[in-house]
């Protein structure tokens, strides 16, 4: 089948979110063709380039999210009209909250808001289409004056009521990026229009370009969400104004509702990230939680052997920011200090941008200040017993190596969603303690030791109690490698999309029309299985399609050709 993937600042970047989880689930299904859609998230990203892409991708079609030029497009006396009706609608419902509105006939007034939105929403999809652009109206006084109409108006809530100028400036612009997609030359019939299946790989504006497929063309749309992204927007830009946010808030728990309303499936990653859903608007009915498929091949060696550098070390490893608190854990380290004064703390890791540069010296100024000079001792790192390294020196050549360098793994969390490092120790074998935050308590699924964030004493008390027990750290470690090679390895994911590609095509069938030689419809002459090279792609005689000239035979259907990432840009 063909599979339309829609990324947002991710695969085929190099620098791109979840650039290895789509690589790997692209590589694995070589039997399916593959089309590429991304947003780009800046003009650095895109000048780094693409990773290698397999020969299953057929195409790459890329569109920047991080600017717009003004498409130049001169509204009519009916567009403008056009354009005020449903961008009007759009800034009431986001005005009403989202939820708040006459009843309709079930008795449910989000359900009318959420029709009223959807209804808004491929209303300015249309018009972009028709028209050939949005970005100028978008951005035009009209846009501000409606948004202030809608926020006068008298459902409009209180928050919304109080917005100034400003407020709606910002509001305005933020819908102006946000709803950008609409614009893009995609949704044609040998664009989206030729999919079988849209797989968006994240939500928000990568959803987008899949839900006007599947408006404009019947496609399905598959979802997956490893971060849940309305839970992003609900935490972002807390220093915005009560109207601002409100605005916002709304528009993305709309967008969400939509996409999840629209979507045949949704795969969350973990039962953390599908509880937000839920609460988020999802039908359970509709969710599969597929755990993220990692690499455990680089780990082998070191989960095999169980061997650990130093008995008497506790590791970290990770990005270096504020919300791995590192503080709890230095905290918990002096007390574990005072139980076994051998013990020594290895923090490897990079920081995370500016903040966690400052975070890091800040961790190090506390060190220093929690452990002065030891200058006896045969586990003394320089003059303390915490020592932050990064992964490359000399004794910790790569990621195997750190979790391999101390007997007990660390993580000290206050915020995570799926703790990718816990599972990576989990693979190398090794004894954990961790916080009970995201999805922890689902990873580790008693395998390893899990106390209470921002507990510094609970934290010390589990790992006092593992390195003092040799025989448990074995048998912990033993136990969570076989889960973590059981539920989360990347045969495991590719094996769980295969069937679920299969399912959702299976009850979607396919909508292009193809006409026999009287001109009448011909059923079932583009099936999914013909995209897949082989003997019934070949035949004879081949009918004419509705939009084209006939193929000689043996030439795949609808099959293209990838450009050069020059080309595509």
């Amino acid at each position: 089948m063909r599979i339309g993937l829609i990324a947002e600042g991710g695969y085929p970047y190099v620098s791109g979110d979840a650039r290895l989880w789509c690589d790997r689930l692209v590589r694995g299904l070589d039997r399916h063709e593959f089309d590429i859609y991304a947003l780009s998230r800046s003009e650095r990203q895109e000048d780094e380039g693409w990773v290698p892409l397999p020969a299953q991708v057929s195409r790459v079609r890329t569109a920047p999210m991080w600017s717009a030029e003004d498409d130049g497009v001169v509204y009519g006396r009916r567009a403008r009209r056009r354009f005020a009706e449903h961008y009007g609608e759009l800034a009431a419902v986001l005005c009403a909250g989202g939820g708040a509105g006459a009843d309709d006939a079930s008795g449910d007034p989000s359900a009318t808001e959420a029709d009223r939105f959807g209804s808004a929403l491929y209303g300015l999809a249309e018009l972009a289409r028709d028209e050939g652009g949005l970005v100028g109206a978008l951005r035009s006084e009209a846009a501000v004056r409606a948004l202030e109409h809608s926020c006068r108006s008298r459902g409009a809530l209180r928050t919304a009521r109080e917005a100034r100028v400003p407020d709606l400036l910002a509001v305005a612009a933020h819908l102006e990026r946000a709803l950008r997609p609409l614009s893009l030359d995609w949704y044609e019939d040998d664009g989206l229009g030729a999919v079988d299946l849209c797989h968006a790989t994240s939500g928000g504006s990568a959803a987008l370009p899949g839900l006007l497929a599947r408006h404009f063309f019947g496609v399905p749309l598959l979802l997956t969400e490893y971060g849940v992204r309305l839970r992003t927007h609900y935490l972002a830009a807390p220093d915005s104004s009560p109207a601002v946010r409100s605005l916002l808030a709304a528009f993305h728990g709309a967008l969400a509702a939509e996409t999840y309303a629209r979507a045949a499936l949704v795969t969350p990653g973990n039962g953390h990230a599908r509880r937000w859903q839920e609460r988020c608007g999802a039908d359970r009915a509709k969710l599969r939680t597929v755990n993220p498929g990692m690499d455990a091949g680089r780990f082998a060696e070191v989960g095999e052997s169980a061997a650990c550098a130093d008995p008497d070390s506790l590791v970290w490893v990770g990005r270096v920011e504020p919300a791995k608190d590192l503080v709890s854990l230095l905290h918990a380290f002096a007390e574990v200090r005072k139980e076994e004064p051998k013990t020594r703390l290895r923090i490897v890791g990079t920081p995370a941008g500016p903040e966690g540069a400052a975070y890091l010296g800040h961790c190090r100024a506390l060190a220093a200040q929690l452990f002065p000079d030891e200058a006896e001792g045969p586990h003394r790192v320089g003059d303390n017993p915490v020592s932050f390294e990064e992964i490359g020196a000399p004794d910790i050549p790569n990621l195997a190596d750190a979790y391999a360098s101390g007997a007990v793994t660390v993580l000290s969390s206050v915020v995570e969603g799926f703790p990718i490092g816990l599972v990576e120790a989990m693979f190398c074998g090794r004894a954990t303690v961790s916080t009970d935050v995201g999805a922890v308590v689902e990873v580790i699924g008693g395998t390893g030791l899990v106390v209470p964030p921002r507990n510094p004493r609970a934290l010390a008390e589990a790992c006092v109690a593992l390195l003092r027990d040799p025989e448990r750290r074995e048998r912990l470690g033993a136990a969570a490698r076989a889960r973590a090679l059981e539920l989360f390895t990347v045969e495991q994911n590719v094996a769980a999309f295969h069937g679920i590609y299969l399912e959702i095509v299976s009850r979607t069938p396919v909508r292009r029309v193809v006409l026999d030689d009287t001109g009448d419809p011909l059923p079932f002459a583009v099936p999914a299985e013909a995209h897949v090279p082989g003997h019934w792609t070949e035949s004879p005689t081949r009918p004419t399609p509705r939009n084209g000239p006939p193929r000689p035979p043996g030439t795949p259907v609808r099959a293209t050709a990838m450009p050069t990432p020059e080309g595509a840009r």
